[in-house]
């Protein structure tokens, strides 16, 4: 029995010197915070959640913005991701296409009755007995003015959407927060008190 003792001895100090390895590995592995909560050391064997990285914002091509929506109109909208803006470009493109049809139309048809009262003296036409000569001649000339405005019209219509598509592309992640402002403000002058624009960015 005494002859154990001393082996007793040594076990208990070689399990002491053990757990005291134990723990110094464990500290230099992670270190706690005053909260109490354990962060882990880059060398450590755990594996740590890396915090979420920012999502990088998409930025369009305004020259690609720009070719699209001309060669098919509403493509540089769809490319910039502004679905809602269909509707109102097809829609516009849509009722200029109507106007531009149906006054050609009247326009063909009080042209022709007009030729058809030059060259035919007993004339047929839907006109007879309601315009003169001179009056269908008249209708026919502003009809024709009616027809090119509305061309105008429907190629500005165009044109701005195309123009639309180009500037949404550049401004398609411009800073609008309210860190940026404008704002008026007492301000000294040589000459007294007065007001001035104050711009904040």
């Amino acid at each position: 029995m005494q002859l154990a003792r001393p082996y007793i001895y040594i076990v208990v100090i070689a399990i002491i010197l053990s757990a005291n390895c134990a723990a110094q590995e464990v500290s230099s592995d992670s270190a706690t915070t005053s909260s109490g909560a354990r962060v882990l050391a880059p060398n450590s064997k755990d594996t740590a959640v890396s915090p979420p990285h920012k999502r990088k914002m998409w930025q369009p091509n305004p020259k690609k913005a720009g070719l699209y929506a001309a060669l098919v109109p509403g493509l540089g909208q769809i490319y910039n991701r502004q679905y809602w803006k269909l509707p109102i470009v097809y829609g516009g493109l849509s009722v200029a296409g109507y106007f531009i049809v149906k006054n050609t139309q009247e326009f063909s048809k009080l042209r022709k009755a007009y030729i058809g009262r030059i060259n035919n003296p007993y004339p047929t036409d839907e006109y007879v007995k309601v315009y003169t000569d001179d009056q269908l001649r008249q209708l026919q000339d502003d009809q024709n003015r009616v027809v090119n405005l509305t061309v105008l019209f429907s190629s500005l219509a165009y044109f701005m959407q195309v123009l639309d598509a180009v500037t949404s592309a550049h401004l398609r992640n411009f800073d609008i927060s309210r860190d940026i402002s404008l704002q008026m403000k007492p301000m000294a002058t040589p000459y007294g008190a007065g007001l001035g624009l104050a711009v904040h960015f």
